[in-house]
């Protein structure tokens, strides 16, 4: 007899039974494999939503400018190129994150900023140019205007205004809030301000995000008199303007506006729009460029419900101050055109814009073609600059901010001269 030949076969079939059922119970009881940790959320408004799940937008993240001011003798003054007949130096260096701009009476030129606490003026002293702080511990002072001796600063929601300034420039007062009944959403949340020829000081509203439906309160310019009363909306459906000026001849507001993004890298165009009455809407969030219906937003809208921009200003190249030129140095062509900074793309895999241009415009008042006007901005699709703002001096120069390197520049016309020495 073998051994186990007397361990009857019903046995063997019932400890095998009991065996799978023991198996089955232990994986039942054993701890599964650890997930992932799940990404933390986006805080609202972030330009990260939206974004695309594919390898190339996840490359892509907004541009962080250096956290101080280039020195002046770095800066790359090499690297830009002007038109013909063109010359460019370095106006005035070391104001961290240089944004905005406006002249005041006397010569003296302000400037906002974004990111850091500072509003910052450029006064010539004794033959030279001096930089001094006026204003600090302020919310994203991006906005700045001037007007019979009083600067006006626009924070995030809030705008306040300094008299005298210009008399007070080393001993400065605190500035004194005149309106305060703005969101105080991040996202967009920086402003352009501008005085009109109204003489109400105009303040956009953005979008509290990349493309979302929005209350009554964002996606508008405002307008209010200068002791901060009477607020009314001027245009709604506006994305983001950081920029807006009156053509000289018509008395009609026209305003920068970024579209939206993570459409695609090639759509939808910045926009350059014109305000021919008050309430007029722009498109957004609904319509883009004046004939994209928005693939979230756009069901049950036609384009035509809205006002078309005059004009297109690349994809994503974030247009942002404009002002018409009324001097007498440039050519005769430049006379009542648009004069239009793009700080540049940060969401196309080749980027795109980071420069200074000119729009021509047709008798209609819409835009017949853009040309360049100071480029290099954009080096081997890496920023060495980025240009903001653009204010024109009294005597038909213009200069040009620049928050990446926290300088500004003085483009001029005429017989060329080297700069910066």
């Amino acid at each position: 007899m073998r051994i186990g030949s007397s361990v009857p076969r019903s046995l063997l079939l019932a400890g095998a039974f009991i065996g799978v059922l023991s198996y089955g119970a232990a994986a039942q009881n054993a701890s599964p494999p650890a997930a992932a940790p799940a990404a933390a959320p986006l805080p609202p408004g972030s330009p990260m939503i939206g974004r695309p799940d594919n390898e190339a937008a996840q490359k892509l993240a907004p541009q962080v400018a250096p956290p101080i001011a280039t020195a002046a003798d770095k800066l790359p003054l090499d690297k830009l190129k002007t038109a013909p007949g063109f010359n460019l130096e370095v106006y005035a260096a070391g104001m961290t994150n240089a944004r905005e701009m406006a002249l005041g009476d006397k010569g003296t030129v302000f400037v906002g900023s974004r990111l850091v606490d500072k509003v910052y003026a450029i006064v010539n002293k004794d033959g030279k140019r001096e930089v001094k702080i006026i204003a600090s511990g302020l919310y994203r002072p991006n906005g700045v205007a001037f007007k019979d001796g009083t600067l006006y600063i626009a924070e995030l929601s809030k705008i306040s205004k300094i008299e005298k300034i210009e008399d007070n420039l080393d001993n400065p007062p605190k500035p004194t809030v005149i309106y305060d009944n703005l969101p105080k959403d991040g996202a967009h949340g920086w402003k352009f301000i501008a005085i009109g020829p109204d003489n109400k000081l105009y303040v956009p509203v953005g979008q509290p995000g990349n493309n979302v439906l929005h209350d009554k309160d964002h996606g508008q310019i405002r307008r209010i008199n200068l002791d901060g009363s009477g607020a009314e909306v001027v245009a709604v459906g506006v994305r983001n303007t950081v920029g807006f000026d009156w053509n000289p001849e018509t008395k009609q507001l026209y305003f920068t506006d970024n579209s939206r993004d993570w459409m695609s890298e090639d759509l939808p165009n910045d926009e350059l729009n014109r305000v021919t009455k008050i309430g007029e809407h722009f498109g957004s969030p609904y319509c883009w460029q004046g004939n994209i219906p928005d693939p979230e937003f756009g069901w049950g809208h036609s384009c035509s419900e809205f006002t078309p921009p005059v004009g297109l200003m690349g994809p994503h190249a974030a247009s942002l101050g404009i002002r018409f030129y009324t001097g007498k140095m440039f050519p005769a062509g430049f006379k009542n055109q648009p004069i239009i900074a793009r700080h540049g793309s940060w969401n196309r895999t080749n980027k795109f814009g980071g420069d200074v241009v000119v729009a021509h415009l047709n008798k209609d008042g819409t835009v017949k073609n853009i040309e360049p006007i100071v480029t290099g901005f954009l080096q081997d699709n890496k920023y060495v600059g980025r240009p903001v703002d653009v204010l024109q001096m009294k005597d038909g120069s213009m200069l040009i901010s620049d928050d990446w390197n926290g300088a500004v520049y003085r483009l001029s016309y005429g017989k060329a001269k080297v700069a910066a020495q």
